[in-house]
């Protein structure tokens, strides 16, 4: 199969739903290939790692956008998240991702550790009343949305009886980040765009009669203070990606970690026993099956990586998934080996775009992976699992568990007692 069969292959339903056997398919081309006359498809982690951090390589400006996307303006998905700082360049970038940043400094996310114990305990407890004869639950909704949108709603300032309306408003607006879509996904994108545009512009208007300790009034003030700053279009723009990007990937993350551990169960044991493990463990959950699965690049200066001359006006998709399982950086890559060395995976990206709620993630998977193990000790599949058919963010639409009975040896959120396994 050449690359541009196997890049085709990827995009279509079939290689969504698991792209790892054609993300092999790509690397056996080599760790950077060439599927159009400028477009690459990149593989390999040492060069996406680099293209990640070279500044000769940017997300998609203005005047790309009006090349390739006519008529973007006109779709509230494609410039609300163009004008966000996901998909901006310096000096851009820099300038609205400086004014969040300050949300999610380690100091900061390190103090909300009680905060997260205390809402994956308050779930767990929900999920064993429910679960409690044997009724399957669906871990998703019970747990793995929960989770993090109320975390990232309480920086944002979101009322808690809000928070429900946002799953599938994301869901339709991060149809968009897709490297294909079509017209009639475009306008489902385009509804969950205009829905959650509409609830940030009442909530803007709300912090102003109002302000509050939380992340919108702050925006909203510097907005106030110095457009020059932070424009209205892009205050808004960032809300929506803040909140979608808070829950969308850590949602993720919690639904396949929690899969890949129930299929690994001296893996799951030694966890149970041994919470302190958790970041090891999260690491290589998101190297194995990451949530976020591939970016984007464009060249804007001739660059050399993977044997190829790439001209200026390159595309790249860079698949961090398939760069996660390179075997030059993890032997064994298709192993799930939570004690590897050296376990940096790519899934939150690289240089000036690396994940700015990176730590967040890192902090709720850590929390709760230990709690649903230590509590949970009979914790089960109830069913197959259904994906959803993305390759961007790979998730899980429903993910059927049952709860079984609470475990003796626990004390909330801080699981004990358990013997050390044998890895």
């Amino acid at each position: 199969m050449d690359a541009a069969d196997a890049l085709a292959l990827l995009l279509s339903a079939q290689g969504r739903v698991n792209p790892y056997p054609t993300y092999e398919r790509l690397r056996a081309h080599g760790p950077v290939v060439q599927a159009g006359p400028v477009f690459y498809a990149v593989t390999g982690y040492a060069e996406a790692d680099e293209i990640l951090r070279d500044p000769r390589f940017g997300v998609m400006d203005d005047e790309l956008r009006d090349q390739f996307l006519p008529g973007w303006r006109d779709s509230p998905a494609v410039a609300s998240i163009s004008r966000s700082m996901l998909r901006t360049n310096p000096p851009d970038h820099s300038r609205m991702r400086r004014l969040a940043a300050g949300a999610f400094t380690p100091r900061r996310i390190a103090a909300m550790r009680d905060v997260v114990v205390a809402q994956a305990d308050e779930l767990v407890d929900a999920m064993l009343e429910r679960g409690r004869d044997g009724e399957p639950l669906d871990f998703m909704a019970d747990f793995a949305y929960p989770l993090p949108v109320g975390v990232i709603c309480a920086l944002l300032g979101v009322p808690a009886a809000d928070r429900p309306l946002f799953r599938r408003w994301a869901a339709d607006l991060t149809g968009v980040l897709e490297p294909e879509i079509t017209p009639e996904e475009l306008a489902v994108a385009d509804r969950g765009a205009t829905e959650l545009r509409g609830y940030f512009a009442e909530l803007v208007e709300a912090r102003r009669r109002a302000p509050a300790d939380d992340l919108t009034t702050a925006l909203v003030q510097v907005h106030d203070a110095d457009g020059a700053r932070l424009s209205g279009d892009e205050l808004l723009a960032n809300l929506v990606v803040l909140l979608v990007a808070g829950f969308e990937t850590t949602t993720n993350l919690l639904g396949n970690g929690l899969v890949v551990l129930l299929a690994h169960d001296r893996a799951a044991e030694a966890l149970r026993g041994h919470p302190e493990f958790a970041a090891g463990y999260v690491d290589e959950l998101l190297r194995y099956d990451s949530p976020v699965q591939l970016t984007s690049r464009m060249s804007s200066a001739p660059a050399s990586y993977g044997g190829l001359d790439l001209p200026a006006g390159s595309w790249l998709i860079v698949l961090l998934g398939a760069a996660n399982r390179d075997a030059r950086r993890y032997p064994e890559p298709e192993r799930f080996d939570p004690w590897r060395p050296q376990i940096h995976p790519l899934s939150f990206g690289a240089g000036p775009h690396y994940c700015l709620g990176a730590g967040l993630a890192r902090l709720e998977a850590q929390v709760a992976f230990p709690l649903l193990l230590g509590r949970l000790p009979g914790l089960a599949l109830a069913g197959r699992p259904e994906r959803r058919v993305r390759l961007t963010l790979r998730g899980y639409a429903t993910l059927p568990v049952t709860v079984g009975e609470e475990s003796p040896l626990t004390d909330r959120g801080t699981p004990t007692g358990a013997a050390p396994a044998t890895p």
